[in-house]
């Protein structure tokens, strides 16, 4: 308030100073009737001047105090999110939720995933998964009767996995029995969801309970990392479609934070023999480096002409590779992409029995905005080369493919940060392609949404 009086004050003898300098001797008769004296205009003047000051100075104000209500706001919504990321629900469900919905939404896109497998490794058949999905939970009963302590006592421990048992049990042949799926090779109609995987992950997760969270998170990589190999090996295995395992590994992580969350409200405080590591302190500004798998439906809107005079699409299909970059700052970072796709084709809107391939690999930078302490918005831009894979119409004796070309990309990710070293990705992606067709010189747009698993470092 004395700011804006002083204000107020200068302007008022500035302007009295400008008017008794414009009044010379020769004017004073014509604009005064009294020697010294402002006449009635000159002093409208003065405080028409002092009111378009005081209202400027008013919107100066104002701008101010918006733009600090904005900044507040601004805080206030990276705390809000920090403290939803970090409450007990969002940490049941964060990562289960996301993979149950995950598999439904791939689940068109099966035989997309499934067509890579037939064309690559076809014979693959190994049964090591039948003892690899208790791998985590020997190992962790083992550690126990060797003396190794973790979180709970015998016990409690016990009673935090029966529950988690009973709950995956329930869902998983509740599921078999209701929804009648096929397996990929015909065996039988049990397919969804897979109950190898939602075993192998419930027990990976009760390791992460147990020796993860207390002593190191090596526990957590180790028994994860079996995990993930028993999923894949059941797809592998023809015995499952990928929507099966993700689905299956969805079910086996809540389950068991279901089962100890009720081991929790049940024992309350008793039978905890090891507390937890020094909990994790995420900074905002960190860099953003990661490296991880990558899996995303695909689509290619439009039709290739060829040269018989017949129309070719290309019909949704599905993403699988690799991703990662290296981040010099919080900002900038450049890194790359290699995937592989698998798209149906359609002759005059005819189905063909086989999919077309798509090797793509390219290079760029990537950039990234720090929205909290845990999540990240991000996008890049990306060039590189793609080639098709030979392919033969069923329709004709015309072949397709066998070619390649230069490919432009981008995209748009929201990225949340588990772990210190281990986050999730959110992502749709834009890509540039040539034509499949030989002498089709057409550009064509593809685009990708789905999600990934990254390493941080």
């Amino acid at each position: 308030m004395l700011m804006k009086l002083f204000f107020i004050c200068l302007l008022l003898l500035l302007s009295y100073e400008e008017l008794a300098q414009a009044n010379t001797p020769e004017k004073i008769g014509e604009t005064t009737t009294q020697k010294g004296m402002l006449s009635l205009e000159d002093i409208n003047t003065v405080r028409d001047n002092v009111q378009k000051s005081s209202a400027n100075y008013n919107q100066i104000l104002n701008i101010q105090n918006d733009s600090t209500n904005l900044s507040a706001q601004r805080e206030s919504f990276k705390i809000k999110l920090d403290r939803v990321t970090s409450s007990r629900t969002f940490q049941l469900v964060y990562i289960g939720a996301p993979l149950i919905a995950g598999g439904l939404i791939v689940k068109y896109g099966d035989d997309h995933f499934r067509s890579l497998r037939n064309e690559y490794i076809p014979t693959f058949r190994q049964h090591y998964d039948d003892y690899l999905q208790f791998a985590p939970a020997m190992a962790m009963i083992g550690m126990k009767l060797g003396g190794v302590e973790g979180r709970s006592s015998w016990s409690r421990m016990l009673a935090s996995d029966a529950f988690s048992v009973a709950i995956m049990a329930a869902a998983v042949n509740t599921l078999k029995t209701t929804t009648n799926v096929m397996r990929p090779d015909g065996s039988n109609n049990h397919s969804f969801p897979s109950g190898h995987t939602a075993t192998a992950f419930m027990a990976a997760t009760m390791m992460h309970k147990e020796y993860g969270l207390t002593r190191s998170p090596w526990y957590s990589i180790g028994a994860y990392s079996l995990a993930t190999i028993t999923g894949v090996t059941r797809q592998l295995n023809n015995k499952h479609w990928l929507s099966d395992i993700m689905v299956g590994a969805g079910i086996g992580i809540l389950s068991t934070e279901f089962g100890y969350f009720l081991a929790d409200v049940l024992f309350k405080d008793k039978g905890i023999t090891h507390s937890y590591l020094e909990e994790e302190q995420f900074d905002r500004f960190h860099n953003p480096s990661f490296f991880g798998l990558y899996l995303g439906v695909n689509l290619l809107p439009g039709e290739f002409s060829m040269h018989n005079g017949s129309s070719l699409s290309l019909s949704a299909g599905s993403n699988a590779g690799l991703e990662g970059a290296w981040f010099m700052n919080p900002y900038l970072g450049f890194g790359g992409r290699f995937s592989v796709a698998s798209m149906g084709v359609l002759v005059d809107d005819v189905a063909q029995n086989d999919n077309l391939d798509i090797f793509t690999g390219s290079v760029g930078p990537y950039f990234s905005y720090p929205i909290s302490s845990r999540w990240s918005a991000g996008s890049k831009l990306l060039a590189g080369y793609s080639h098709f894979s030979k392919y033969t119409l069923s329709s004709s004796t015309a072949e397709i493919g066998k070619k390649g070309g230069l490919t432009l990309g981008s995209g748009l990710s929201m990225n949340y940060l588990v772990k210190q070293n281990f986050g999730i990705r959110f992502f749709v992606d834009y890509n540039l392609l040539p034509s499949p067709v030989p002498g089709n010189c057409t550009i064509k747009h593809l685009l990708t949404a789905g999600g990934s698993v990254n390493v941080q470092f």
